[in-house]
């Protein structure tokens, strides 16, 4: 009986000394979070971005994405055999990678660095982009106008040294960050043509597989020494799966935990193809010719590499059950990953998915904030007719009036040029002044043009228009608003939902025990 108190206090008094030292910093709907987890991430994050928050600013981030990790597995995403697979495969190669010894790994993680300084993409680059978003299915002629519209927005560049890049990009880009990167973030066309610039240069305008971009280089940071990234560097090794076979860690896993073949038993699986009786131990514990022959039953190949698979297997699972206790930090990695990939999939599926396929949401989004896509300058939209003959044109022109306008370009081919001799010529679309040498003239009564040969009659039809009337004219930019807006309201209705409770004195002590 006093045996069992004394235990009793010392399991208490085990209790209570933890949790003096990893106190609980929040509650996510009842759910503990204590502050070594929280400070896990947050390391993680200052060290991912590069931008330094207080723990009370990255607190409202971490708490949000904790609530659409619930949201994820309410859904029921971490029960998917996809997601199952893809955990696996993350945590074996975590694992293989904690199993070598820490001298082999700081030689690959050196090995590493040394390759980052000779690398010309070494080091970070600070820069800010004019960026258009070009989808795949974008037309030769919308190609060919986003061209020449970054070309002249160079131009200006090049003719005005002292403009303003901000104002620039804040005007025209698509993505108005100013953010740092380093080699393997991006593209290789986009880091061509960043670590080529010095401090203060602005690229011509390149294309790369997500549209076409002119680069700032705002400040340069070389390749610090190794003492300061070689923590991040080993991280970035445990995260890569291995080149290496497990054949040198499962033999020394064999000597660490005892691991004893029966070998008649084995002969016999090698000889019948399977046994009744116990194959080998590990640590004293039995593993029999029932387990093998489930594992069998899911790795259809030669009996031999069946049974080394499931000695491999059976000793790496034995060690990721025991890693933990070696690598306190091992089960906030997998934590992390699991829960940035539920995140990542619950927001495809209320954000992405609907801001692309949701077709009349957006028309009711362009609907209600169709003031925001107003153009600076009225535009035209219609068509430029270039006919062979007057007759042709005036037909042309009475014949539109009758129909859609989705429309004009089909009848038009099918009424004048279905004869083997093209009659007229069209070109349709929104035209800005000055994207079209016809309607600056036609229409907004500026320059000049020559007659097309052939074709001497050039006639406009269609209306001026202070913005777009149907979202489609501009499906990207609503799209991405409208993704935008989802998030906003998604993000709102979890943080209304939700029932958070900090300790901000423990908040407080966040990176100072």
């Amino acid at each position: 009986m006093k045996r069992n108190l004394l235990l009793g206090w010392i399991s208490l008094f085990g209790v209570l000394a933890f949790a003096q030292e990893d106190p609980v910093v929040m509650r996510i709907n009842g759910k503990e979070i204590p502050r070594s987890e929280f400070e896990y991430s947050y390391r993680r994050h200052t060290d991912g971005n590069g931008t330094k928050l207080s723990p009370r600013e990255y607190a409202e981030l971490f708490i949000l994405s904790k609530l659409k990790v619930e949201a994820a597995r309410a859904a029921g995403l971490d029960t998917t055999s996809a997601f199952r697979k893809q955990q696996e495969a993350y945590r074996t190669n975590l694992l293989r990678s904690y199993l070598l010894d820490d001298q082999e790994m700081d030689g690959n993680a050196r090995i590493l660095y040394q390759k980052m300084k000779e690398n010309v993409r070494g080091g970070q680059v600070q820069i800010r982009q004019i960026y258009k978003y070009l989808p795949q299915t974008i037309t030769s002629r919308h190609l060919q106008e986003e061209q020449a519209r970054m070309d002249s927005i160079y131009q200006v560049i090049q003719n005005q040294p002292s403009v303003d890049f901000a104002r620039l990009v804040d005007r025209f880009s698509d993505d108005k960050r100013c953010r740092w990167i380093e080699s393997l973030q991006t593209t290789s066309e986009f880091e061509e043509a960043a670590f080529s610039l010095a401090k203060g240069e602005i690229s011509k305008p390149f294309f790369t597989p997500e549209g076409i971009h002119i680069l700032k280089v705002i400040d340069r940071k070389e390749v610090p020494a190794y003492e300061v990234v070689s923590d991040s560097l080993l991280n970035r090794l445990r995260r890569q799966p291995l080149d290496k076979g497990t054949e040198a860690i499962v033999e020394q896993l064999k000597k660490e935990y005892q691991y004893i073949p029966n070998m008649e038993s084995l002969e016999e699986v090698l000889q019948k193809g399977g046994t009744e009786r116990a194959l080998f131990t590990i640590n004293g514990q039995a593993y029999t010719g029932e387990m093998f022959k489930r594992f069998a039953s899911s790795h259809p190949q030669a009996v031999k590499r069946q049974l080394n698979g499931f000695i491999a297997k059976s000793l790496l699972d034995y060690e990721s059950q025991h890693m933990e206790r070696k690598h306190p930090e091992l089960r906030y990695t997998l934590q992390e990953y699991a829960e940035k990939c539920l995140a990542e999939e619950i927001v495809h599926q209320k954000v992405d998915l609907p801001a692309v396929n949701d077709r009349a949401g957006l028309a009711t989004y362009f609907k209600f904030h169709s003031s925001d896509y107003r153009w600076e300058h009225p535009r035209y939209k219609g068509v430029v007719l270039h006919c062979a003959d007057k007759k042709t044109a005036k037909q042309a022109k009475k014949l539109l009036k009758k129909v859609p306008e989705n429309e004009w370009e089909d009848m038009l081919r099918k009424t004048f040029n279905t004869s083997g001799a093209e009659t007229i010529k069209i070109e349709q679309g929104v035209f800005a002044d000055g994207d079209n040498k016809y309607i600056d003239k036609l229409v907004f009564k500026k320059g000049a043009f020559d007659p097309v040969v052939s074709y001497p009659f050039t006639i406009a039809v269609g209306k001026k228009q202070k913005g777009p009337e149907d979202y489609r004219e501009v499906i990207d930019q609503v799209r991405k608003d409208y993704r935008s807006y989802l998030n906003a309201y998604w993000e709102q209705e979890l943080r209304e939902s939700g029932k958070v409770e900090i300790n901000q004195e423990v908040l407080k002590t966040v990176n100072n025990n």
